[in-house]
């Protein structure tokens, strides 16, 4: 099966160390992504099972990652960690995403061509199956998840609105901010 959470096979050998550590801390890894270049840098999306996390802790999570790496030592070369949220526009990258972010806009890319073409864009239509579920302007249909070799969240108004909405219901915004922010969203549809 496709693995969006950690797609090549040193990112899939780094999720068997961190994985463990990183769920035994009460959160989720959403995807790990070693990527080289001229610098190497280690990135790390993880969430709480709500969706959400703060900067202390990503701190937290980055110290005991750096422990573990320390020990188990995968990656040869010199490399920078990096450990965030997965972002508003996330990635999608697990079957649960796709049901929990129904009616979003996504983009989703394939492995092979799927009658005629590898890109799909349009609100998600949730899960069935083994397969993720798109409306795109021919009809809804259904990608088996293991085609997938890329998918993430478009950024609108509508999915800003959302997240902002669930941090206020949260507690983690009050109503002014999230009034202050929804007028300065409609200002901009406005233009």
């Amino acid at each position: 099966m496709n693995d969006l959470v950690a797609k090549a096979a040193i990112d899939r050998r780094i999720a068997e160390i961190i994985v463990p550590v990183v769920e035994d801390m009460g959160f989720e890894i959403v995807r790990i992504r070693l990527m080289t270049g001229k610098e190497s840098i280690l990135q790390v999306m993880a969430q709480k099972a709500d969706g959400t996390i703060e900067v202390d802790e990503c701190g937290k999570i980055s110290t005991a990652i750096s422990a573990v790496m320390d020990v188990e030592d995968p990656i040869l070369d010199a490399y920078t960690l990096e450990v965030s949220s997965p972002g508003i526009d996330r990635p999608l990258t697990r079957m649960k995403d796709f049901a929990q972010w129904e009616g979003f806009e996504a983009k989703i890319e394939t492995e092979e061509l799927i009658d005629g073409r590898r890109r799909f864009k349009g609100p998600l239509a949730g899960v069935e199956g083994d397969e993720i579920l798109i409306t795109i302007p021919e009809g809804t249909i259904g990608l088996k998840f293991e085609w997938l070799s890329d998918a993430k969240l478009v950024l609108t108004d509508e999915l800003i609105r959302d997240v902002l909405r669930g941090r206020k219901d949260a507690g983690q915004i009050d109503e002014t901010q999230f009034d202050e922010i929804e007028t300065i969203i409609d200002g901009q549809e406005d233009k």
